[in-house]
């Protein structure tokens, strides 16, 4: 009987083993083969160049912002969600959920529509966010927040309550039980969602091509270069901005395990 367990486990782990050899090989092989095509030459000369090099700038900095904004205004929602029941919560988190779902574009043309040049938002204020790095900012937000508000509503929701309570029985106010009890109890669960949501702002085009085409940032450069001279002067700046995503990327998650 134990025999057959063992078996049964092996043959069970070989065949999931098969399934996620090939979904690495989907993932891998377009990757690989984009390294592949375009040599070292290209693509320092690629680095070299400065409409290049602030385009991938102005990617990782506006989605920073973007980033830091969700941590502010998103953290304290995620709380709320998952502490309160109140009428209309699913409501409220399937409008936070809906900018996932939402073709980007469509995105991009309702963000437009409150915060473009015609908007009433202009006519009272002047203000427009229209070909500014604040708009594409927040085109980033806009697309990528529900990521963050999500991995942190679950992890104040894997947090039990008796932790909080018992601080405030100890006499600890509400703002410090948060920030000394809650908050880093889900510190965990807020770095994976800004992860996530850094990483879903920086690949950002669709809405971030409507609201604001220039400056312009590296995913909007990967498309106009393609289409007005082709997939030679578009690969380069792709496989840097992938290389460049993948080192942010393996040193946020180091440091999300150092923490660990």
């Amino acid at each position: 009987m134990k025999a057959y367990t063992g078996n049964g486990r092996r043959v069970f782990a070989g065949v999931f083993s098969v399934f996620g050899f090939i979904l690495i090989l989907v993932i891998a092989v377009p990757l690989l083969r984009m390294l592949l095509v375009v040599d070292a030459t290209e693509l320092s000369r690629t680095a070299a160049d400065n409409e290049v090099r602030s385009a991938i700038i102005l990617t990782l900095r506006a989605s920073l912002w973007a980033t830091l904004a969700a941590l502010v205004l998103g953290v304290p929602l995620a709380w709320i969600l998952a502490r309160h029941k109140f009428p209309g919560r699913r409501v409220l988190e399937g409008i936070i959920d809906l900018p996932v779902i939402i073709p980007h574009t469509a995105a991009g043309i309702a963000l437009l529509s409150v915060w473009g040049r015609q908007s009433l938002f202009h006519r009272f204020t002047g203000v427009t966010v229209v070909g500014t790095e604040a708009g594409i900012s927040l085109a980033m937000f806009f697309v990528s927040v529900p990521f963050l508000v999500n991995a942190a509503k679950s992890g104040f929701r894997l947090v039990d309550e008796r932790y909080e309570k018992t601080a405030r029985s100890l006499g600890a106010g509400p703002w410090k039980t948060f920030f000394s009890v809650s908050l880093p109890m889900v510190r965990k669960s807020i770095l994976s969602g800004s992860i996530m949501m850094l990483g879903r702002g920086i690949s950002e085009f669709g809405a971030v091509v409507i609201l604001a085409y220039h400056p312009m940032t590296a995913p909007v450069m990967i498309f106009e270069r393609f289409q007005n001279f082709g997939l030679q002067y578009a690969l380069p700046v792709t496989v840097l901005l992938i290389l460049i995503s993948l080192l942010v990327f393996i040193g946020l998650r180091l440091v999300e395990e150092r923490r660990r």
